[in-house]
């Protein structure tokens, strides 16, 4: 071959230009006007879809003898149990397996795959029921009460299963059963729904003592508002009038603290109107507005302005606009507690009212508000309210020793190494020339010189 090659110079090695692969150049567009018909991406879909071949589908087998129905049995669960095998945990198998045994009508095979799916996970209750209904569907009547047994005493916290049992009962006319059932549950003390669908089936055959005495062990597995609500109301729909107020007596002795005391006093004050009792509904009202917080008293409020607005006097009106007021105020100290024009204003409202406990206790406790830092321009609003709560102490309440104690109370509170209030000196010991205390008035002066020895415009 190099002999060849040596003899003839044509037959030399191939050049690399030689060698490349030359692709064929890209045409160019000649005309780049839109074509007259324009096709839409919809309409080739359609059309490739008009033209698309019919799905082919094996041939319906038709089984003539029961040899073939059982080649064709064998090999269904042949299929099943392989897929069985390898996807033991998916439950839509195992369900698709006992409803094809149950089309078949072979029922005890169809059981034993509904046991076999309850081994993989018992804890699924969708396959209880499934399997409940595939008994009942085919009237195996026993056979039910034995899965729902089954099933109540492993999920017993499963509802759903409590109220398909009883349901079975009760349709087949088995009420004491039914009954049975339900004590069963109750042991368990589910929430609210259960007991409440306890007291409608006993209710629908018409035994109100029983649906009673099952109302009492209600409130007691569930000691809330809402429950005694629904007691009162049953004896009352009974004509039991005095029974429903007993109710409500005792949840207020009960949940006259909890947090939904509101709902409680406003049903308990609705039922007395409807039984045209006013003055009971008012006393209830009344006993409320003082024993709830006022931050959650505002629906408590607004019936009673409107309760007020449709029984009451104008003394009873003014009362409750008073009240509406108050917890006006009371929102808003609490919001913001450093206001002290709305201290001042809630003070106005309760010496309008003239009760000297009320009023003591507002201006107590917006003293106990001091200003957030020790400048004078902070205190000096502060301060006009120590004047004004001195002030009524001397002039309306005329208790000299508190007024005396407030004095003191309040030079003790002022920080006179920063800055002082001269009119608080000259008021402390005015007071105590006006009560003849000359020896009082003179430590009072003297001390304000010891402590704040500066002008009186500075002071």
């Amino acid at each position: 071959m190099a002999n060849a090659r040596e003899s003839d110079p044509n037959l030399g090695y191939l050049t690399k230009k030689e060698t490349e692969v030359k692709l064929p150049r890209p045409t160019r567009v000649k005309n780049k006007t839109p074509a007259s018909i324009q096709i839409t991406a919809e309409q080739i879909l359609r059309e490739a879809r008009e033209r698309q071949e019919a799905e082919i589908r094996p041939p319906k087998q038709k089984i003539t003898d029961s040899t073939e129905l059982g080649d064709y049995r064998l090999r269904k669960r042949k299929e099943f149990e392989d897929l069985i095998r390898r996807v033991r945990w998916n439950k839509s198998v195992w369900v698709k397996y006992a409803k094809w045994e149950e089309s078949q009508k072979d029922f005890a095979r169809a059981r034993s795959v509904w046991e076999r799916a309850l081994e993989v996970d018992y804890r699924d209750h969708t396959l209880w029921l499934k399997y409940a209904d595939f008994e009942m569907k085919n009237k195996f009547v026993n056979h039910a009460r034995n899965v729902w047994d089954h099933a109540t005493q492993l999920l017993p916290r499963v509802d759903q299963l409590w109220y398909k049992y009883i349901h079975m009962e009760e349709i087949l006319g088995n009420v004491a059963a039914a009954r049975q059932i339900f004590e069963r549950w109750m042991k368990w003390m589910p929430d609210q729904q259960g007991w409440l669908s306890y007291i409608k089936f006993e209710l629908r055959y018409n035994e109100v003592e029983r649906a009673r005495e099952i109302f009492e062990r209600f409130v007691d597995c569930h000691p809330k508002v809402s429950a005694w609500i629904r007691f009162s109301k049953f004896e009352m729909k009974n004509g039991e009038i005095a029974r429903a107020r007993n109710c409500y007596e005792r949840a207020v002795n009960k949940l006259g603290d909890d947090e939904e005391a509101e709902e409680l006093f406003v049903a308990f004050a609705e039922f007395e109107e409807k039984c045209k009792e006013t003055e009971r509904a008012r006393c209830i009202y009344k006993f409320a507005l003082d024993h709830i917080p006022k931050g959650r008293a505002e629906e408590l409020y607004k019936k009673f302005v409107a309760f007020e607005k449709q029984y009451g006097d104008r003394e009873g009106i003014e009362d409750a606009i008073v009240g509406k007021r108050r917890f006006q105020y009371e929102d808003e100290v609490r919001k913001n507690p450093l206001n002290y024009d709305v201290w001042f204003d809630y003070i106005r409202l309760e010496e309008s009212c003239g009760d000297r406990q009320r009023i003591e206790d507002v201006y107590e406790r917006a003293i106990a508000n001091l200003p957030p830092a020790q400048e004078k321009r902070y205190w000096q609003r502060y301060i006009y309210m120590w004047i004004n709560y001195v002030l009524y102490e001397e002039l309306d309440a005329q208790d000299v020793d508190r007024t005396r104690d407030i004095y003191n109370l309040c030079l003790k509170m002022i920080p006179h190494e920063k800055f002082s209030f001269a009119k608080i000196w000259l008021m402390a010991a005015q007071f105590e020339i006006r009560q003849l205390n000359i020896d009082r008035a003179r430590k009072i002066l003297g001390s304000a010189i010891g402590m704040a020895p500066k002008d009186k415009e500075t002071l």
